[in-house]
């Protein structure tokens, strides 16, 4: 009976060092689980990070290129609408010339 008793402890005792070393293994894999999310999720916002500095950089240039058309077809629409003979372009000098420094370009004085 006394042999019954021991044998019954001793796989009691069996059953409760593998259990206790279940739980340690089932531990270090869910510590390892979260470390390699963890290691992923970091990765995944490296990679998104990168692709959006790419997608902002392509943007930036695509909205500057579109800026200088607008400005050269702006330019070019001046220049082609805006056409001053001789004679307006001296009354604008003279016009200015008075703003400026209330001189007069076919005298030279002031008033």
């Amino acid at each position: 009976m006394r042999e019954v008793i021991q044998k019954v402890i001793a796989t009691e005792t069996e059953a409760k060092q593998l259990a206790q070393a279940a739980r340690i293994e089932a531990d270090r894999l869910a510590s390892n689980a979260r470390l390699q999310a963890r290691e992923l999720l970091e990765q995944a916002h490296r990679e998104a990070k990168s692709e959006t500095e790419k997608i902002l950089a392509t943007a930036e240039a695509e909205a500057a290129r579109e800026k200088a058309e607008r400005i050269a077809r702006a330019v070019a629409e001046i220049n082609t609408s805006i056409r001053l003979d001789t004679a307006t372009a001296q009354q604008a000098a003279e016009a200015a010339l008075h703003c400026v420094c209330g001189c007069s370009l076919q005298n030279g004085k002031s008033p």
